[in-house]
């Protein structure tokens, strides 16, 4: 269970006096996600989900994450939206750390999306980031290039204990993607972690997208490479071109790509790979006692980084 701070139902009664939002029926902790600590809220005008805000998400960053759901609901995107407390905020603090109660969504992620989830994935992908246009806050991406380096530098020297040769693959992969970063393409508001447990569904359409704490501004073309790596391998670790060539086409369906951003793409796809097997790899290597949830296996993502190295262009990923 994702459940980093524990929230009595004291704790509950406090926070609940300062919202209208009813009295609480049920209240559990949620086994999913791991960057924060998320509750189930029922009471007795609706469902809500209850999150304390854990290790990599900043309380000065909350303004642009609350702020940017609500802007995408008021253009259609089916998100979470922010319950503002009788003052209008849409954060608090408890328990010492900072706090939202938002809106359920209904709906379930797929363990093993199908071509069709993949397809209707990236058009919802290419929704948001028509969405996202106009919104006046901005945040940079804290975890782009030119932020790995800290993360290689806090886990290269314990990388090999994970898998021979780690420590090698994330050095000279960092250094081919400082020097060869892309620059100008267009860019925007991107979710940068839509995996398939941060999509859900009703049947087989998109009833909504969740878990917005890594949003920020960069490269439209760079969240689509986030999307491919986490959709489009299997469990074998082997590339599925016919998930990816419907999750392009989902995408390009809906937003129409410049040959500048389709070129950029298997260098994309390398920065999406070693951005994930960096930041898995340090949770791998500095577990929280306090969770209840195992970190996600770094080498996930070695294996799709080597696969990227041998990739020339990107009709290989189904362009």
């Amino acid at each position: 269970m994702a459940v980093y701070t524990d929230v009595s139902f004291e704790d509950l009664e406090g926070l609940l006096s300062g919202y209208d939002i009813g009295a609480p029926l049920s209240f559990k902790g949620i086994a999913e996600g791991v960057e924060n600590s998320n509750f189930y809220l029922q009471t007795d005008r609706g469902a809500f989900i209850l999150t304390l805000y854990e290790k990599r998400v900043k309380a000065d960053d909350l303004p642009f994450f609350l702020g940017l759901m609500e802007h995408l609901a008021a253009r259609g995107i089916h998100c979470p939206q922010p319950m503002r407390d009788r003052q209008g905020r849409a954060s608090t603090m408890l328990k010492g750390r900072a706090a939202a109660i938002l809106t359920f969504l209904n709906g379930i992620s797929l363990r093993r999306p199908e071509v069709h989830h993949c397809q209707a994935a990236g058009a919802a992908l290419a929704g948001f980031h028509a969405a996202g246009e106009g919104l006046a806050l901005t945040r940079a991406n804290a975890l782009s290039v030119a932020d790995w380096h800290e993360l290689a530098a806090a886990t290269t020297a314990r990388a090999e204990a994970v898998q021979g040769g780690l420590g090698q693959l994330i050095a000279e992969s960092l250094a081919d993607l400082e020097r060869d970063w892309p620059q100008g393409l267009p860019s925007g508001v991107i979710h940068a972690d839509l995996f398939p447990d941060n999509v859900l569904f009703m049947g087989d359409k998109v009833s909504g997208l969740i878990d917005f704490y890594f949003a920020c501004n960069d490269m439209l073309a760079y969240d689509l490479a986030v999307l491919l790596n986490s959709w489009s391998f299997e469990s074998d670790g082997a590339y599925n071109i016919t998930k990816g060539k419907a999750a392009i086409a989902g995408y390009r369906s809906a937003r129409a790509m410049g040959e500048d951003e389709i070129a950029a793409m298997p260098l994309l796809m390398r920065g999406a790979a070693l951005r994930f097997l960096l930041t898995r790899l340090y949770d791998w290597l500095n577990p929280d006692p306090s969770a209840l949830v195992r970190p996600k296996d770094p080498r996930e993502y070695s294996r799709k980084l080597r696969f990227h190295l041998a990739v020339k262009s990107a009709g290989e990923y189904g362009f």
